[in-house]
């Protein structure tokens, strides 16, 4: 069917998989995906877009996924599934639109005359690696390109299935053409479960940095998002565990519940954490000029008012704690190879 200009096929998949909890660390790993889980396959025509919000910190990003199985509650990136016809709760869970063509999409556009060498992020949007990473291969593709064409490349994600490409991720590294940032939202695992359920637990993700670090790959955790009230007291304790592991930097944001985001956030606050909710609601809204939602460039990312001020105060006296002797090498943009070259390692 033609679904919002694409070609669109969905595929009702039939996996007998069903979640369990056998293992502390973490739900993501035996998983390839939910039995409920719907993928549409979008034949898209472009690929990589340029980014123009200039508090993002990032010029062009690439989603080989659109929604997400992880079920993060707080994720900005639910709006975007309303884009779709889909909508921000359930469906942004298990409606996954998914791009096989973004290899081809992204080899042709390293062919183009005009395209210049400039880091490009992978998962500004969902998670590349989320569970139906494992069975789709999509994000394992797209890194053979980049290492091919010796393409500079940022990747964020939660989970540890990213080991699965430290072949390519090394030889990327070599050439100094990968970033690679590991969300950390929170080291207490009821907490995780109930904002996180379909992740890596955080005691994984630390491991995952320091296998990364292991292996030449330079990593970077990100502490985000904060929410006041619920997670912002565990800055320290994420940031010193991250930096025990090998990461070499930090950044983080803070929580913006912008449209229907809000609405999911404050119904799953209110059912899992009804001692406190009020509270985090109210801290919440105080940095962003009382309210939710926040799309004020500069304001957005990091809140404004006392709670905010003390929450980055926090922040920056643990980064300089605890990464102050360490940095983040540069990508090397002259490596570019327009026409690639013949053998991937």
């Amino acid at each position: 069917m033609i679904f919002n200009g694409f070609l669109v096929k969905n595929l009702q998949v039939g996996l007998k998989n069903e979640y369990v909890a056998e293992h502390i660390e973490g739900l993501d790993e035996p998983l390839l995906t939910s039995k409920e889980t719907k993928i549409y396959y979008e034949h898209a025509k472009t690929i990589v877009n340029k980014i123009t919000s200039p508090d993002l910190g990032m010029t062009y990003s690439l989603n080989p996924y659109q929604g997400c199985e992880h079920g993060c509650t707080y994720c900005y990136a639910r709006n975007t599934h309303e884009n779709f016809g889909f909508d921000a709760g359930m469906d942004f869970e298990n409606k996954i639109m998914v791009k096989e063509n973004a290899p081809e999409l992204l080899t042709a556009l390293f062919h183009k005359p005009s395209w210049q060498a400039s880091p490009i992020s992978v998962s500004g949007n969902t998670d590349c690696y989320q569970p139906l990473e494992r069975k789709m291969e999509i994000t394992r593709k797209l890194l053979k390109v980049f290492l091919q064409y010796r393409h500079p490349v940022g990747m964020i994600t939660k989970n540890s299935l990213i080991l699965r490409d430290l072949d390519i991720l090394q030889g990327l590294a070599k050439e100094n053409l990968i970033h690679v940032y590991i969300s950390i939202t929170t080291l207490e695992e009821n907490l995780r479960r109930a904002m996180e359920p379909r992740t890596a637990s955080g005691i994984k993700r630390l491991q995952t940095i320091e296998q990364l670090t292991k292996a030449g790959i330079p990593v970077v955790v990100m502490n985000a998002p904060i929410i006041p009230g619920l997670n912002d007291h565990e800055i320290p304790t994420i940031l010193k565990a991250a930096a025990d592991h090998g990461a070499v930097s930090a950044g983080m944001t803070m929580v913006r519940l912008n449209g229907s985001v809000g609405i999911i956030f404050q119904d799953w606050i209110e059912k899992n954490f009804p001692d406190r909710a009020e509270k985090v609601l109210h801290q919440i809204q105080s940095m962003h000029g009382g309210n939710l939602n926040d799309s004020q460039f500069g304001r957005r990312m990091k809140g404004e008012g006392k709670i905010a001020e003390i929450i980055s105060l926090l922040f920056s006296t643990s980064k300089r704690k605890y990464f102050h002797n360490r940095s983040f090498p540069a990508y090397d943009l002259t490596k570019f190879r327009k026409g690639g070259n013949l053998n991937l390692f």
